[in-house]
């Protein structure tokens, strides 16, 4: 787990909000504090569509950040700032299994309960903290490490600067 500080918070909120950067990960938790708290579950529910809008979506059934942006979009803007915001991402499963493949067998793909972003903006500070969940005990943190590094990567080759 790392804790990254985010200096360019406008920049980062462009991409995160106005452009498709975070649109593949899976939004596990959103809460936006400004007048009132606002909070999404990231939960999905196959009630709401139909079946025909389920079968295009296949067996996808989990909320994206791209099923959400729009409203959380709508939610921030203005002329004033949150007062806080905290934002959970997962990785989708299928790049998870990818990024465990490459530890070359430290770890099973079943045993992998989640990479996560946790983002979160409080006092004027954004900050990007990185979590696993895995459903073993092992005192290997090979996959932590990977994950980290994976994230200050992306971040990277998405043009955000950060801090250590």
């Amino acid at each position: 787990m790392i804790s990254l500080k985010i200096p360019e918070v406008k920049i980062f909120m462009a991409k995160l909000l106005m452009q498709e950067v975070f649109d593949s990960f899976l939004l596990r938790d959103m809460e936006l504090i400004t007048f009132t708290n606002f909070k999404i579950s990231g939960q999905f529910y196959d009630d709401f569509f139909s079946q025909e809008e389920l079968e295009q979506r296949g067996e996808n059934r989990d909320t994206l950040w791209s099923d959400v942006r729009a409203i959380a979009f709508s939610m921030i803007r203005g002329n004033k700032t949150p007062l806080s915001f905290k934002i959970v991402f997962q990785l989708p499963m299928e790049s998870s299994i990818k990024l465990v493949q490459r530890l070359a067998g430290r770890i099973r793909p079943e045993d992998v309960g989640g990479l996560y972003l946790n983002i979160r903006f409080e006092k004027g500070e954004l900050h990007i903290i990185t979590g696993t969940a895995i459903k073993t005990f092992t005192l290997d943190k090979t996959l932590e490490q990977e994950w980290d590094k994976e994230v200050k990567d992306f971040l990277h080759r998405q043009g955000i600067l950060f801090e250590e």
